[in-house]
């Protein structure tokens, strides 16, 4: 997909390291890549870089310490498995990453991030609303989601 083929994207503010974010980034997920990096006579940190993460445009905007990221936005990654929700957990909360409650991380970079496994938004969508209320409670008292913990919720 060419860069220009999608009109809206998302754009994230960072005060330096922007582009090191990105290329992180792009290392988690299938279907990501940079696009393109627009210096700003910085050549050591340029201004934006435009990339694809997971399919969905991205943009970061280097341009110094006037706005800091906040919880109030983040990027939610839906995970197939146990196995994917702990790699993707594991490699965000490194190198100074931040662990927070119910699939909530902040990255190195103080990125808010959902870590989200497909499987708990089953159960809580289930006709059963008391096995749903399980889940989510049970939910409510992690930090990185345990699906089997939720199963064994749902079950009652």
């Amino acid at each position: 997909m060419a860069l220009f083929e999608k009109k809206v994207r998302t754009c994230l503010w960072f005060e330096t390291s922007g582009v090191e974010a990105a290329e992180f980034y792009v290392s988690l997920l299938p279907d990501s890549r940079i696009d393109g990096v627009m210096d700003h006579g910085v050549p050591a940190d340029p201004m934006v870089v435009e990339y694809m993460l997971a399919g969905a445009p991205m943009m970061h905007l280097t341009a110094g310490p006037h706005f800091r990221p906040t919880p109030a936005a983040s990027i939610s990654v839906l995970t197939k498995d146990q196995a994917e929700t702990d790699r993707l957990w594991t490699a965000l909360t490194a190198h100074g990453g931040q662990e927070s409650q119910c699939g909530w991380l902040a990255d190195r970079y103080g990125v808010s991030w959902q870590i989200v496994p497909e499987r708990l938004i089953t159960l809580q969508r289930s006709a059963d609303r008391a096995a749903a209320g399980r889940v989510r409670d049970a939910m409510l008292q992690m930090r990185r989601i345990d699906i089997a913990a939720l199963e064994a919720a749902f079950a009652g």
